[in-house]
């Protein structure tokens, strides 16, 4: 695993051990309040151990990357411009793997360029955060009010970390660890994905897509999966027994297996 800087962006690389199996590189863009770290946990290791040259960029903001203190100015297509400058450095034109807010991003860049596979993984939907929004609000007030807290830089309780990320057990140590890596989110961001920068289907490039979710999904329930897969017209499988942070949560693995069958079919 190598942390690399392209510009002012925190790029996370992985290769092969030998001569990569694929020639077409993978990039993860990761969902809010997080950054490249949560990739590097399982995902970077095991497609690099499947034949492929992974990537995972820190956006804006975000890990090591710039402007964290203009964080909260930062929009999705700021975003969208920093996977566009991650893009323009790769050998070749990489799969997007978007997760949640990544989800969000990896739409809104297909509105100006083409890749040759995406996979949305517990995406943000096309039509916003609005019915996520409020089935948070019914459902679970406390867990909304902590989220709202740490995008306004406070530091809500472990345990919402845990609600939020987790439905398999996850222990102290790794959760305190995790908490440690999560920061605060951009308000405008949040904005553009709830209401004032939503995709615009007709715009976007189509490659093929893959669209997943999580059985236990509080953030993105599988509701909402079903909704972008409606969208682009593709089935959405949804993983039994997983909460929103499928790369971190314990049984990752068949989730990563899933997208490392998929891939070869619609990349060399």
């Amino acid at each position: 695993m190598n942390a690399n800087r392209f510009g002012d962006l925190e790029v996370l690389a992985c290769s092969p051990s030998g001569k990569p199996a694929f020639s077409t590189p993978l990039l993860f863009i990761h969902g809010a309040y997080t950054g490249a770290w949560c990739w590097a946990e399982h995902f970077l290791p095991y497609f690099a151990d499947a034949g492929y040259t992974c990537y995972a960029v820190s956006l804006s903001g975000h890990g090591g990357s710039r402007r964290h203190a203009a964080l909260d100015t930062l929009s999705i297509d700021d975003y969208v411009r920093d996977v566009a400058e991650v893009v323009s450095r790769l050998p070749a034109a990489p799969v997007l793997i978007g997760h949640s807010m990544g989800g969000m991003v990896v739409q809104k860049y297909l509105e100006r360029a083409g890749v040759p596979a995406a996979v949305l993984l517990c995406s943000v939907p096309p039509q916003g955060l609005m019915g996520s929004a409020i089935g948070l609000m019914f459902n679970k007030p406390n867990l909304i009010h902590d989220l709202n807290s740490m995008l306004n830089g406070g530091h809500p309780a472990p345990e919402s970390l845990r609600e939020a990320l987790f439905h398999q057990p996850v222990d102290d140590a790794a959760l305190m660890r995790y908490y440690r890596l999560c920061q605060p989110e951009s308000h405008r961001a949040i904005w553009d994905m709830t209401l004032f920068n939503l995709p615009q289907p007709a715009r976007m490039h189509r490659p093929p897509m893959l669209i997943l979710g999580a059985e236990h999904d509080h953030l993105i329930p599988p509701a909402q999966v079903s909704m972008t897969a409606a969208m682009y017209g593709e089935p959405a499988h949804i993983f039994p027994g997983l909460g929103h942070g499928v790369m971190l949560e314990r049984d990752w693995r068949p989730v990563a297996d899933h997208i490392a069958a998929w891939l070869p079919t619609q990349i060399v």
